[in-house]
């Protein structure tokens, strides 16, 4: 199906069916059975892969960020100059692949856009044209096979390629590029930690608005407010604390994201995100094609150093205890309604900001993953869990039981 010009949807084959699985793609190609190797589920070993794709693991010794963030030559606060129009924050991650695609660096990039039927789901595509990156900019909020889009690339003759993908899609990627035959691939990550299907971000969407079928774009803000905007032109910004998250079903998030350990996408040539931009976006550049990447924008984009201020300690311990509560089934500590705008005014003034910020979610999702692991899959941790992680939730006293590491 074709999109619009130069924006293919080829057909894909139905997938495997998987246990833990956030349906990457790679069930849906010819050999689903590499799904045992590549999948980030079962028995990811991320200093092997980081020595493979960056040429060295990460190093908390030399470069105590590592530890939290992955390998990285260059950590930056960024802005496009002149924002592409509909983009999510200023458009960096489609005008990287916009310029590959004008440049002819690249024959193709894989990426999503919004299916026509719901302009939240996302569809695998194929964008072999520069303008076509304007049809795929934005949020969208589910599963997506974006791998099975491999075999299709190389049928139509893509020597070269470029892959927008999140962490779970990117380290299959990894995994199985070698095989793949392409002479070229450039990986441009997202972060991601929270993902869900189509239909539970409805709900979502139906607690935020009464009209939630006007909403047209979401966004979490390092100022810790959502950002929402409407068809009619409308903005609207409300507090983290006072989303509706503890009116969602108690599996509306799935394990699989919960148990997530590389929200920062640490096996992408460049990972682009907002954690550590306060306000801006925020690249790490990890690798010499990650330079590559960057400099393709020449002066299109302003950058300057991170900044980092505040305490994470104190949040990160909050989202511990509740998140013992919400793993045990129980349910979780609820701020009184009439202290939620109160405290929601002070979190931007006294919460931690910029990479601090980057710091607390990285560290609030090892100590989830290691909770929802232990309380629900505990045969599964001695493989799913890396040092790095238990190195990370140590801090706050969390460190392996009997039978939960390799050793």
């Amino acid at each position: 199906m074709r999109v619009t010009e130069g924006v293919e949807a080829p057909p894909l084959r139905a997938a495997a069916p998987r246990g833990l699985c956030t349906d990457c793609g790679v069930s849906r190609m010819a050999d689903a059975s590499a799904c045992g190797t590549a999948c980030q589920f079962i028995k990811p070993d991320y200093a092997a892969s980081e020595t493979r794709v960056h040429g060295r693991a990460r190093d908390p010794d030399t470069n105590p960020d590592e530890l939290f963030f992955g390998p990285f030559k260059a950590m930056l606060r960024a802005k496009l100059k002149t924002p592409l129009e509909g983009a999510q924050w200023t458009g960096i991650t489609s005008r990287l692949a916009q310029k590959l695609l004008e440049t002819g660096a690249v024959d193709a990039v894989l990426t999503m856009a919004p299916d026509p039927e719901d302009r939240w789901k996302p569809m695998p595509v194929i964008v072999t044209k520069a303008e076509g990156m304007a049809a795929v900019r934005g949020m969208r909020m589910g599963y997506a096979p974006l791998l099975a889009l491999l075999e299709p690339a190389a049928a139509q003759g893509h020597k070269r390629i470029a892959v927008i993908g999140i962490p779970c899609q990117v380290h299959a990627l990894r995994a199985i590029e070698a095989s793949l035959g392409f002479e070229r691939i450039y990986v441009i990550g997202t972060p991601c930690s929270d993902n869900t299907t189509t239909a539970n971000f409805h709900e979502f969407l139906a607690l935020l608005s009464d009209k939630p079928e006007t909403i047209s774009y979401l966004e979490f803000r390092a100022d810790y407010k959502v950002e929402l905007r409407f068809d009619d032109g409308r903005h609207k910004l409300v507090p983290f604390l006072m989303l509706p998250l503890s009116n969602l079903r108690s599996d509306f998030w799935p394990l699989t994201c919960r148990t997530c350990v590389d929200y920062t996408n640490a096996l992408a040539d460049i990972t682009v995100g907002y954690m550590g931009g306060e306000g801006e976006q925020w690249l790490l550049v990890r690798n010499d094609r990650g330079a590559e990447l960057l400099a393709l924008l020449g002066d299109e984009v302003e950058t300057s150093a991170p900044g980092s201020k505040g305490n994470r300690a104190g949040p990160v311990k909050g989202f511990m205890a509740n998140t013992i509560l919400a793993a045990g089934g129980l349910p979780l500590r609820r701020m009184p309604n009439w202290l939620r705008p109160i405290v929601g005014r002070i979190m931007p003034l006294v919460g931690p900001k910029g990479t601090e910020f980057g710091r607390a979610r990285v560290e609030m999702k090892a100590i989830e993953t290691i909770l929802f692991l232990r309380r629900m899959r505990p045969a599964m941790m001695k493989n799913m869990i890396p040092p790095h992680v238990w190195a990370l939730a140590s801090r706050y006293g969390l460190v392996p039981e009997k039978g939960e590491t390799k050793e």
